[in-house]
């Protein structure tokens, strides 16, 4: 692999990994041929990261997460939520959201609506939960839950010493695309070096490739801990960055 930049790697076998390199870190790994659609893709925190891909005729969406652990606590959940709140609210209703990593959350086997599927894995818990009622709000269905595998394809993430087995990492759709996934599954004979596997999912989509070059905006977001002005200020930007995105749009439509 090759490192052109601090913040992508491209690899031999034509793919480059955008991240963000902080203590947590979200990345996302993007064939080549895709990146030619990219608009752009903003980390809105080390924690959350949007991607946006033109599509026809409507744009796909892609967040990915690192959600905190079970050991953080219940202000760092919260402050995950909005920052997953504020990237959602810079996707139009009608283009497709993909919404996928590590939730650390157990959604469990029981069906909820249609949102999740009876095709989990173990008992749901409190995160899980709260998970849960933020799809209901967002209309945001848990891919991996509709698709009947056997357990062995299901499981996310093993404990130390491999004594426990939990699915704690989702692939999720907003619900009127429900359809284009065709497929969630793991693939636990995946060799990654890590406590987790890979979550995989087919989707039947079309993209277009973009001629304009694609943005990175990137924030200090150091300061929004301690200053509630300048937090506020930050979260307006944020939302006038994409309204401009979006009047471009409308304007080459024109």
């Amino acid at each position: 692999m090759e490192r052109s930049r601090k913040d992508n790697i491209r690899w031999t076998r034509d793919y480059i990994l955008w991240w963000d390199r902080k203590l947590k870190g979200v990345g996302i790994i993007v064939d080549q041929t895709v990146t030619k659609a990219i608009k752009g893709y903003w980390a809105l925190s080390d924690r959350v990261l949007l991607v946006k891909i033109a599509g026809k005729p409507v744009d796909l969406n892609i967040i990915q997460v690192y959600a905190p652990t079970a050991n953080s606590n219940d202000e760092d959940l919260d402050k995950f939520y909005n920052e997953l709140d504020t990237a959602k609210t810079q996707c139009k209703s009608q283009d497709p959201l993909i919404i996928m990593g590590d939730f650390n959350a157990k959604v469990g086997t029981e069906k909820v609506d249609d949102i999740v599927g009876k095709h989990g894995l173990g008992i749901r818990n409190e995160r899980g939960e709260k998970l849960i009622e933020w799809c209901q709000t967002n209309n945001i269905i848990v891919g991996n839950t509709w698709f009947q595998q056997p357990p062995r394809r299901k499981w996310t993430w093993k404990s130390p010493g491999d004594e426990t087995r939990n699915q704690i990492d989702y692939m999720m759709i907003s619900k009127r695309y429900r359809n284009a996934l065709l497929l969630a599954k793991t693939y636990p004979s995946a060799d990654c070096y890590s406590d987790h596997v890979p979550v995989v999912g087919k989707f039947k989509l079309k993209l277009k490739k973009n001629s304009r070059p694609f943005t990175r905006i990137k924030f200090d977001l150091a300061i929004l801990k301690t200053n509630q002005t300048i937090r506020e200020k930050y979260q307006i930007s944020v939302q006038n960055k994409f309204e401009a995105l979006g009047d471009a749009e409308e304007v080459e439509q024109q």
